[in-house]
């Protein structure tokens, strides 16, 4: 049997596929590729009831180096399947979703090959039907197939393999989005007043700015990183990188741009910079994409992960009148939760991480970074005409003083029942009041700290002014023996108050390595 699980990293395949070092080993290697491309065949061969000889299947890549080398093997192995084969070469995943539905290219099933930001040795797998991504559970099935499948022989291709311009069919799906929203025609050059700088980081976005924006009459002058490269030789192509957003955002005030658009390298996700160079991510990318659901009904739920911030919540129930329902982390979690809850008969029109994967129900629940990028830049076009700024939309939004995050190394055999046995120790004690006699924390029961209900994802716990003035979030990650810790605060010096009083309670816990916890050696949240 071969060992494809530590492939999976959710509802996604992800491994090293191009090696840097010598002695460093190849977990998506060609043999792994074909057989899980087979598995997927499989799959999709029973989820549509059809024969492999009648499926089509759409293939493509992000600009990763070892694209296409992994590119042509799916291809191979598919049409050695007897699957008719679309081969879409460069591509964003949000489009390889599409290829189901664009009647042009008509797809049961796509694979996109891409490890989103992940370093450039890494690459991976993203599936699709015509119902959406595929989930956690499909995923494990897919590889439990593969890791018994037979060696392939060399047998001559039964299917076909044709090159697709499904990229065409995107961009003119996006140019109608952002007409229709402007109520215009792609003739009358409805951006000609705009000034937007993209930032694609040398990823798969780099259309955007040259095929979208441009051909509608926007200003791109200033816009950074367009080529496709998978050295990604200037900053990581990912929203939630610190050095990615400071490129962005000095590009706009460099060049004096109303609004910047940064993606990750396959284009699922996104996050903005307004026009002074303030950044739109985290908590304020789901403000925005929030303010942009139209139209606007009281009480509809927004599904979001669970890190987001109280300000975020009052925002969201205050100045939008939406309810906010705050769930998991990872995108399919969040997109999953919303589909129930339509299904329920609730109205839930958005899904969406801090990340900057936002999922609206009037694009088929698809998390794809273009998407928001154009009701963002439709927005922006008509908040010019105004004299205002795309940040009027969220001017409202409160923000923490401070906010920081920690991974704690968890250095115990059976990381996750450990993990699983701490967060239920540490609620049970919050909950009861009674403070770890080894941990009094100077004498002060519940040292201020009230659970947060309701919650999905380890634990979320309220402080009081007195302690911290903010709130913790502590969790089990599902792929690294770590342990990630959230912390916010509306003080001066509150996280760190906050800080020591979890090190304090999670103290007695040996396999724990708090260093960073006591050194306040945050990262980047």
């Amino acid at each position: 049997m071969k060992e494809y699980q530590k492939l999976q990293n959710g509802s996604d395949i992800r491994g090293v596929a191009l090696p840097e070092k010598q002695d460093q080993s190849v977990h998506l290697s060609a043999e792994a590729a074909s057989d899980l491309t087979r598995a997927f065949a499989a799959w999709l061969e029973q989820k549509t009831g059809r024969s492999m000889e009648t499926l089509t299947i759409a293939v493509g890549r992000d600009s990763r180096l070892s694209g296409p080398m992994l590119s042509r093997i799916v291809c191979d192995t598919l049409q050695a399947c007897g699957v008719r084969v679309l081969d879409c070469a460069m591509a964003s995943t949000p489009a390889m979703f599409l290829s189901t539905v664009f009647p042009e290219t008509a797809a049961d099933g796509a694979v996109m090959i891409t490890a989103s930001h992940l370093p450039r040795d890494k690459n991976g797998f993203k599936y699709f039907s015509a119902e959406g991504g595929l989930n956690q559970e499909d995923i494990s099935s897919i590889i439990e197939s593969a890791s018994t499948l037979p060696d392939a022989g060399n047998e001559d291709p039964k299917g076909t393999c044709t090159p697709c311009g499904l990229m065409t069919y995107y961009v003119e799906h996006l140019k109608q989005i952002i007409c229709r929203g402007l109520d215009s025609r792609p003739e009358d050059s409805p951006l000609q007043a705009l000034h937007v700088v993209c930032d694609a980081g040398n990823g798969a976005g780099g259309f955007y700015a040259t095929h979208v924006l441009q051909p509608l009459g926007a200003d791109i002058s200033g816009s950074q990183f367009l080529e496709p490269d998978g050295n990604f030789p200037n900053h990581s192509p990912n929203p939630e990188d610190r050095a990615a957003m400071d490129s962005v955002s000095s590009a706009v005030c460099r060049v004096g741009a109303d609004l910047g658009i940064l993606f990750d390298t396959d284009v699922d996700r996104t996050a903005a910079v307004d026009g002074r160079g303030r950044k739109i991510a985290g908590n304020r990318i789901v403000a925005l994409a929030a303010a942009l659901i139209q139209p606007r009904k009281k009480g509809s739920i927004v599904v979001t992960d669970s890190v987001t911030s109280d300000q975020l919540k009052l925002f969201l129930e205050e100045e939008l009148q939406f309810e906010q329902f705050r769930y998991k982390r990872g995108y399919r979690n969040v997109i999953n939760r919303a589909l129930e809850l339509n299904k329920e008969g609730k109205d839930c029109p958005l899904a969406i991480e801090t990340s900057g994967h936002a999922a609206f129900r009037e694009n088929y629940f698809l998390d794809d970074g273009a998407y928001l990028a154009a009701k963002i830049v439709i927005r922006a076009a008509r908040l010019k005409k105004e004299g205002k700024g795309i940040d009027s939309v969220i001017a409202s939004l409160g923000e923490p003083t401070e906010a920081v995050a920690f991974r704690i190394p968890v250095q115990a055999e059976g990381f996750s029942g450990y993990a699983d046995g701490i967060l239920h120790e540490l609620k049970g004690l919050i909950a009861s009041g009674e403070c770890i006699p080894e941990n009094p924390c100077n004498g002060r029961c519940r040292c201020g700290m009230t659970l947060a209900e309701p919650n999905y994802e380890g634990i979320r716990v309220a402080c009081d002014e007195q302690n911290g003035n903010g709130w913790f979030l502590l969790r089990k990650s599902l792929h690294e023996p770590l342990m990630p810790l959230n912390i916010e605060s509306n003080q001066a010096g509150g996280c760190g108050i906050i800080a020591g009083k979890i090190a304090d309670l999670l103290g007695i816990y040996s396999a724990l390595d708090l260093t960073a916890l006591r050194g306040e050696e945050a990262g980047e949240v």
